[in-house]
């Protein structure tokens, strides 16, 4: 499987400050390292590594649920080590835990722009519900909102 390359796990609070890099250099409205901390240890987040062989984190993902819906928070994956399955794996692992916690969807919002990640979401079997005009700050743009139905606890992925 082209995934394999990555190990996926629960992050844990020493992988903060990779995970704050990533998102400095990922995305132009970064969370903080704080908030990054404070997110991790509430329940309502899920957070995941991706490490390669040696145990250099490649990426990660956030996921916040409440009741039987979640919401994809952020993918990021290091300039290196993107189209090597990373961002793949880390949805792929969203989608499981979503079904081993019985929810029934999972949304995210990604910018009008990012063909890339609109079509590794459409990949998994997200589909277009919408969009958030001037969602995305420096630069302002739009969001498109996907949303996957989770039709059953062992969902295929």
């Amino acid at each position: 499987m082209k995934d394999e390359p990555f190990k996926i796990s629960a992050a844990v609070s020493d992988d903060i400050p990779r995970i704050a890099e990533l998102e400095r250099l990922c995305f132009s409205e970064p969370w903080s390292e704080q908030s990054l901390l404070s997110c991790c240890k509430n329940p309502e987040y899920i957070f995941f590594t991706a490490k390669d062989e040696i145990g250099n984190i490649a990426g990660y993902c956030s996921m916040r649920y409440v009741l039987d819906e979640a919401e994809i928070c952020n993918v990021a994956i290091g300039a290196e080590y993107r189209r090597m399955g990373a961002a793949s794996a880390l949805v792929r692992e969203i989608i499981k835990t979503a079904c081993e916690l019985r929810l029934k969807s999972i949304s995210l919002e990604v910018r009008k722009s990012n063909a890339a990640a609109i079509a590794l979401y459409e990949k998994f079997g997200f589909k277009k519900s919408g969009e958030r005009r001037g969602f995305y700050e420096r630069p302002r743009e739009d969001a498109v909102i996907m949303i996957k139905q989770i039709e059953k606890k062992t969902e295929e992925i």
